[in-house]
């Protein structure tokens, strides 16, 4: 019987977090948990009831991008182009994928269904605007002239929740959010569903925004929120290939 790595059938989540945010926030708990996730979604131990939603999966892949993301404007667009750019990523033909960000310091873990294109008007770590909001929004050149205003999800975000609060622990809050912040989380979130539009490929991103407390307990508590929100895209994705 062949490893893990040898199945070609396998699922494969990308899993992107922040750097820094300026000092206040100097180690963001967005990193901390992407970084500390596994190579592949554990299975769920037989000691675990499984959730009543659950499917047959087969292997899941989670392929951390191997660096904290700047918290920049320039950085996030230059970057996010070779997440979606050819058929593969870092080796991996690319399932689905979680962009994760800080949120403030209430303690709820929310996706995001809608991203959106302007009102970026925050400055980013390095104190620079985005130059769409002062520039070019109404030149053909733009690079993102003529798409909608919002972009929502093709994820089944619905469907998702469900199996998410179903794999979790009931204490846990698990949210949907209808607002991205308008900053950097938006940003990328927006970039990304923008780039696999305009090449006509489903939208299978989501936002997952996690509390600011970069404790060992609040990164771990975050580390297993994000397990079990990937094992949850995972069986909804599978279960409408069945």
């Amino acid at each position: 019987m062949g490893s893990q790595t040898d199945n070609k059938e396998e699922f494969t989540i990308l899993v992107t977090g922040f750097g820094p945010f300026r000092e206040q926030y100097p180690v963001n708990p967005s990193w901390e948990i992407a970084k500390g996730l596994p190579e592949y979604l554990p299975t769920v131990s037989a000691k675990v009831p499984k959730s009543r939603f659950a499917v047959d999966l087969p292997p899941v892949r989670i392929l951390v991008h191997p660096e904290a993301i700047h918290v920049g404007y320039d950085n996030v667009r230059s970057l996010t182009p070779k997440f979606w750019d050819g058929n593969e990523y870092m080796g991996h033909k690319i399932d689905a994928a979680i962009h994760i960000g800080m949120a403030g310091p209430e303690l709820q873990y929310k996706i995001e269904r809608r991203a959106h294109r302007t009102g970026y008007d925050k400055k980013d770590v390095d104190g620079l605007l985005l130059k769409d909001e002062t520039e070019g929004k109404l030149d053909e050149n733009w690079i993102w002239h003529g798409l909608p205003d919002e972009l929502l999800s093709e994820l089944d975000i619905e469907d998702i929740h469900m199996r998410w609060q179903g794999n979790s622990p009931m204490d846990f809050d698990l949210r949907i959010s209808e607002d991205a912040g308008h900053y950097l989380c938006d940003f990328i979130y927006y970039s990304s569903q923008a780039l696999l539009l305009k090449q006509n490929r489903p939208r299978k991103v989501v936002f997952l925004h996690v509390p600011a407390d970069a404790s060992e307990t609040s990164v771990e508590r975050g580390r297993e929120v994000a397990r079990n929100l990937i094992r949850a895209i995972a069986e909804s994705e599978i279960s409408k290939r069945q």
